[in-house]
């Protein structure tokens, strides 16, 4: 993720022609179905206050991992991604998606072009089996391309409780995703893990930031025994504005860190706390100091109300220093077990023109 980029300038061309295309006059019954499939799911959401987001109940029948997307309802970029030139920040979009296997949603994210970067699969809250069911999901996500010419990463979710959770329970839930009971083929089927409700504090002694820089570690260690040349992606989700410590050399706990996740509302007035690091005395900065391939921050922004709101959202994650952001349209309790009211592509093409 911290590799060279490229420049994207050449998306924005399609990003003009997908917002500006007259729509076409009959659809395809495929695509309308789909469409209508996610406003259903989108107004079933709950709206009640939720301590934590947990995956959807299991959808319908599971969709063929391998048919083609229907060319109406995916847009196929006319050029080639060429690799972000080195020193050239931008965004990426990377999705929590805390839905079942067999969700249509994650249909819909393996068919966009381009890809989001990151994808998390959240099998119930990390602890149900990462079967062969799984497995193929997670598998038909990271054969996607993104606007960078990479394969999307697919992350496994973990929660942690603020680091109260028993390490060892925290440990077991990795390794159902790196050492998948059942999973004949011997081969890793994730790029690594998504540690949810992180504490942002150091702890007396640094002890909190030093429990999460060893379950960095175990993921390292247990990636690398699988495919020694595998790139570990690991990130810590605090929600809010991290503890310049968790990002101190020699002891940082995470590749990147959600260090906003809140209402569309509360981004765009008070709920910005001015910065993605803070320290007890000096407060809260940007922490670009601390970030130097862009690369280190992720802002998640529910509530969005439309498409407008939703780029917005994306240029305002790219001023405060985000390398990655995902805006959705969805509600709580919890609005990462629905697709947007926009298309993926929408938001996945306007990010690449951001840099």
């Amino acid at each position: 993720m911290a590799r060279a980029r490229a420049v994207k300038a050449l998306y924005a061309v399609l990003v003009t022609w997908l917002l500006t295309a007259p729509a076409p006059a009959a659809p395809p019954a495929p695509a309308e179905a789909a469409r209508a499939d996610r406003a259903d799911r989108a107004a079933r959401a709950d709206r009640g206050p939720s301590p934590r987001p947990a995956p959807s109940g299991p959808g319908g029948a599971e969709p063929a991992l391998g048919a083609a997307p229907s060319p109406a309802s995916v847009p196929t970029p006319a050029l080639t991604p060429v690799p972000r030139a080195p020193g050239v920040r931008g965004l990426e979009i990377a999705v929590p998606a805390y839905v079942w296997a067999d969700d249509p949603l994650l249909a819909d994210l393996s068919a966009t072009a381009p890809a989001p970067s990151v994808v998390v699969l959240n099998p119930g809250n990390g602890d149900a089996p990462f079967d062969a069911r799984w497995q193929a999901r997670a598998d038909a996500l990271r054969a996607g391309t993104t606007a960078t010419g990479e394969r999307t990463k697919v992350l496994g979710y973990v929660h942690t409780d603020h680091g109260r959770r028993d390490p060892a329970a925290v440990r077991a839930s990795v390794d159902n995703y790196l050492k998948p009971s059942g999973n004949g083929d011997g081969r890793l089927h994730v790029d690594g893990i998504f540690f949810d409700v992180v504490s942002r504090d150091c702890g007396p002694g640094n002890a909190t930031r030093d429990h999460y820089a060893a379950l960095r570690r175990y993921v390292q260690d247990t990636m690398h025994a699988a495919d020694p040349g595998a790139a570990e992606l690991v990130v810590d989700n605090p929600g809010t504005a991290i503890a310049d410590c968790y990002l101190e050399p020699g002891h940082r706990t995470a590749d990147v860190f959600v260090t906003f996740e809140d209402t569309y509302a509360a981004y765009t007035s008070g709920g910005w706390r001015g910065g993605n690091v803070f320290d007890p005395l000096g407060g809260y900065r940007p922490g670009a100091e601390l970030d130097p391939s862009g690369t280190a921050f992720w802002h998640l922004v529910h509530d969005v109300p439309d498409a407008a709101a939703m780029r917005t959202t994306l240029r305002t994650a790219f001023e405060r220093g985000a390398g990655y952001a995902y805006a959705t349209s969805a509600v709580m309790p919890n609005p990462w077990n629905a697709a947007p009211a926009w298309e993926y592509a929408l938001q996945t093409g306007y990010a690449a023109t951001l840099g």
